[in-house]
């Protein structure tokens, strides 16, 4: 066991730690980075940190369930409890080879988070944890067990115990202790406890099933049934109200056979295959079978699961270019200018719904899209007085990226962001629904979960999905709901979380058809130090182990060096690098570097390359006026096109449609009809059919016949019957014109609204300047300025780097040093005068050594630091700073001049410099430290 001061057992955490070397300390705040904000000043305050509620609750919420269920029983177990006392309450009476296994892996978790301490022979659960889950009428243990026969039976009266001792034919006692004890030791007792369960009623064995696995309370009225009052009367009822009785915890473990819980889960479950890819792999293997060839049936295996690989590459990478395809599209909509911010932030519904129909999806998916546009930095607000939403210049920059690149960037903004497109529409605790792009829907755990699934999916074989209820299953598993792990809830954030990135995954082209691609395996892989990908070790190890593999890796070999001989806890022998638990350890290392993100990006991008088609340089006309691209089409084809005809279908191959208005659009554009001619011949690879030829001279010849000005706005026409037949139509009689000349009408309208007018009655009118000129009409394309993606909200402090965890591991051993370290007792004079009560107290307390800052004169503090300094000794001085925080520090005195002391300081272990006025006392070591 670990030894305390002086070679005796740890009393205290803070003892505890204190045996711990630098790199156990290192993993403590590693796993719970809440305890190094800010950095202890010794280990006696980060023990006492470790100990806080908020924190032991957030430690206990990063527990698997097993792990959770050993600290559950620990908490229902005497304290100290000895480590077979624990594996009894977790195996029962028949044991269980695989939690034999899978305790030792589970207990050092524990003591290596700070939750429970001491020796194998002393296991000790940190206090705030015991109070979490123990169980109280006001909080049920998780495990359904109630108190104590002592903790029920406090504030009973004396006759009332020696009536149940009599019940049980128990011998009377002459005090309540040794009843109590008498009864205990009655319960506890298989033999003597079997004897009197078989001389109960089957009614009351009936109430006794009722409450041994929980709740174990129930109620009772004021005349119970005589099952209720046999049970009463031997005290295996106890009363807990004046309406309520309780099972005590020692007979409910007898009739649970030693079992804290009901159903202990040591192995993680397993993520299974989809039921159909079962189906299917059965029916391959029959099939080879009937040929009569096991070796050909595996030839033909693996040649299926190669053909269902390429199927879900072919299908997430079509979906990775209708990713990029949607976010041009979504940009495109809202290029100049989108719509309006809303007061409180996000967008608003009527928007949504709006941008949904231009994308042509549901609003769900539409706001999955907007996020994901807003996550990755290419759409922000510009900042105007009208505040509106538009895209960023970074989405100019990311246009000029590779089209893999394009993707990678998008997919690795997805997997770190804390946003969560999901909980658009829904409602917050005070009942307001949110908005896409609105402040409140980011989500801590967001990322963790999103990493997680992917890393799961990526232990299946090749082309394979998994069942989705055994992917929340092993979730579930691995971060339990504590007080409803065992209810099945799946509207828990977790599970939402989990199956909304099943869903985006998919749309974002990193699974296809369920099952992870290529390309999301290289995002999730990391790059060891010399520079080798590492996805194919790490597939191995998220795999699910072994009772065997997780036995071995338990460590159950000899005993290490300070465990007092005691092996069952596992502290010796080979520790595997997730802890046993079946997989890395989710949330534990999962963050990385903005470089690494790059460098996986960058391998995503290169996975995704060979996948995605090369962008064509042609489209094919037909003589319907279609024009259909057979694939993804170059940047300055695809613009141009997009502007000359309208979009009539997509898929595999787009088809456009030239109308009178999409060639007037592009003629307004500043195209002219030869433009448009030289411009189909040189990129079809059909002749231009004749309708199509027609159509363009035609819109062509109309086009800038009319001429619209701004009077307010004017129409100016050089053949008089042109304007005539205006005038005459009845439809011009909202535009309100008056004829100014033969060949000039003016209209009360605005010229924008004037140009639609004419255009609705079927002419062609162009748009002129003051001087005369046509307008050429482009899109404006609108950028907000400069925008910087919102970075993710964590979910809890970051993970500190290996530098900051050895800095704070040196610093906080170094302050406890100076904390604790021995120091000789400071003589306190004959006072001359009689002293004050606070002076004597200090005077005392120095005296006593008893860790307080010293107080010395100002004269004692001189001498004492010159002649350490001549002495070459260390000291022990408490000291202020100018912000007035105060402190212990050890120091060895170099050198003493101007009313200041230059030492070494073994607390920062560097040279610093003292000003003697902000030392408050200095005291000798009783032994050097240096």
């Amino acid at each position: 066991m670990p030894e305390g001061t002086g070679g005796t057992p740890p009393r205290t955490l803070a003892e505890a730690l204190r045996t711990q070397s630098d790199d156990s300390l290192a993993a403590l705040l590693r796993a719970r980075p809440d305890l190094l904000t800010p950095v202890p000043s010794d280990l006696s305050q980060l023990a006492t940190r470790a100990g806080t509620r908020a924190s032991v609750v957030r430690a206990l919420e990063r527990l698997d369930r097993f792990t959770l269920q050993t600290a559950e029983a620990l908490a229902v177990a005497p304290e100290p409890a000895p480590y077979e006392t624990l594996r009894a309450l977790l195996t029962g009476d028949e044991g269980d080879p695989r939690i034999e296994a899978a305790l030792p892996c589970a207990v050092r978790t524990l003591r290596d988070r700070a939750l429970i301490w001491g020796g194998d022979d002393r296991l000790r659960l940190v206090r705030t944890a015991r109070e979490l889950l123990a169980p109280s009428p006001t909080h049920p243990s998780p495990t359904g067990l109630g108190p104590t026969v002592a903790e029920a039976t406090s504030g009973m009266s004396p006759g009332r115990l020696q009536e149940i001792l009599a019940a049980a034919r128990l011998p009377s006692t002459h005090d309540p202790v040794s009843a109590v004890a008498s009864l205990t030791a009655l319960f506890t007792d298989r033999t003597r406890m079997a004897a009197l369960l078989d001389t109960a009623p089957m009614e009351a064995l009936s109430v006794l099933d009722r409450l041994v696995w929980g709740p174990p309370y129930g109620e009772v009225t004021s005349s119970p049934t005589p099952p209720v009052q046999w049970l009463r009367d031997r005290g295996l009822l106890l009363p807990a109200t004046t309406r309520t009785v309780v099972l005590p915890r020692e007979a409910a473990l007898h009739l649970r056979a030693g079992r804290a819980h009901r159903t202990p889960e040591p192995v993680a479950p397993d993520v299974a295959p989809r039921a159909s890819e079962v189906a299917g792999g059965s029916a391959g293997g029959s099939l080879g079978g009937s040929l009569g060839s096991s070796a050909s049936g595996s030839a033909g295996g693996s040649a299926n699961a190669g053909n269902r690989a390429h199927i879900v590459d072919s299908t997430a990478a079509a979906q990775a270019y209708t990713t990029l395809a949607t976010v041009e599209e979504l940009a495109k909509d809202w290029n100049e200018g989108g719509p309006n911010v809303l007061r409180a932030g996000g967008l608003s519904v009527r928007d949504l719904k709006r941008t949904a129909a231009a994308l042509d999806v549901s609003e769900s998916v539409a706001a999955f899209w907007v996020e994901l546009a807003y996550t990755a930095g290419l759409l922000a607000t510009d900042g105007e007085p009208d505040e509106r939403y538009a895209p960023t210049p970074a989405y100019d920059d990311w246009q000029e990226l590779s089209s893999p690149e394009r993707w990678a960037r998008l997919a690795t903004a997805w997997l770190t962001a804390t946003r969560t497109a999901g909980l658009v529409g829904s409602q917050d605790s005070k009942g307001r629904t949110l908005a896409a792009l609105g402040p409140d829907l980011d989500r801590g755990p967001a990322p963790e979960v999103r990493r997680r699934i992917l890393e799961l999916l990526a232990t299946l074989p090749e082309g394979t999905a998994p069942d989705p209820e055994s992917l929340l299953a092993r979730l579930r598993w691995e971060r339990p709901l504590r007080g409803a792990s065992s209810a099945g809830r799946s509207d828990d954030l977790r599970s939402r979380l989990a199956a909304w990135t099943l869903n985006e995954a998919e749309m974002l082209g990193v699974t296809g058809r369920g099952a992870i691609s290529s390309h999301g395996r290289a995002l999730l892989a990391r790059s060891s130090p010399d520079g080798r990908d590492t996805r194919a070790a790490d597939t191995r190890a998220a795999g699910t182990r072994t009772t065997d593999t997780r036995a071995a890796d338990a460590g159950l070999g000899g005993p290490r060096s300070g465990d007092g001989g005691v092996t069952g806890a596992g502290r010796g022998g080979p520790r595997p690098a997730d802890g046993g638990l079946g997989g890395p350890r989710p949330g534990d290392g999962a963050v990385r570097t903005s470089a690494e993100l790059t460098a996986a990006g960058l391998r995503a991008a290169a996975a995704l390359a060979p996948l995605l088609p090369e962008p064509l340089d042609h489209v094919l006309l037909q003589a319907d006026l279609t024009a259909v691209a057979p694939g993804p089409l170059l940047r300055p084809l695809a613009e141009l096109l997009s502007i000359a005809a309208d979009v009539e279908s997509k898929g595999g191959a787009t088809v456009y449609r030239f109308t009178p208005g999409s060639v007037r659009r592009a003629l307004d554009a500043g195209q002219s009809a030869s433009d448009l001619h030289d411009f189909l011949k040189a990129h079809s690879r059909t002749p231009v059919p004749q309708p199509l030829a027609y159509l363009i001279d035609d819109v062509a010849r109309k086009h800038g016949h009319l001429r619209v000005g701004s009077a307010s706005a004017y129409v100016r026409c050089d053949d008089e019957a042109v304007l005539d037949e205006i005038v005459a139509d009845k439809r011009s009689q909202g535009l309100r014109l008056r004829r100014l000349a033969p060949t000039v009408l003016s209209a009360h309208a605005d010229p924008t609204t004037l140009l639609d007018g004419l255009r609705t009655m079927g002419f062609a009118p162009a748009a002129e300047s003051a001087e005369g000129d046509v307008m050429i009409t482009r899109a404006h394309a609108h950028r907000t300025p400069p925008r910087a993606a919102p970075a993710p909200v964590p979910d809890g402090p970051p993970v500190p780097d290996t530098t900051l965890l050895g800095a704070a591991v040196r610093a906080i051993k170094a302050g406890d040093l100076a904390a604790t370290v021995v120091r000789k007792p400071v003589q306190v004079p004959e006072p001359s005068a009689p002293l004050s009560a606070a002076a004597v107290a200090a005077a005392a307390a120095a005296a006593a050594g008893n860790g307080e800052l010293p107080r010395t004169t100002s004269a004692e503090t001189l001498a004492t630091v010159q002649a350490a300094a001549m002495t070459g000794s260390a000291v022990w001085i408490g000291y202020v700073n100018a912000d007035g925080a105060a402190s212990q520090r050890v120091i060895a005195p170099v050198r003493v001049e101007g009313g200041y002391v230059t030492a070494y300081d073994h607390t920062a272990d560097e040279i610093r410099t003292y000003p003697l006025h902000r030392i408050t006392g200095v005291a000798e070591l009783a032994d050097d430290p240096a």
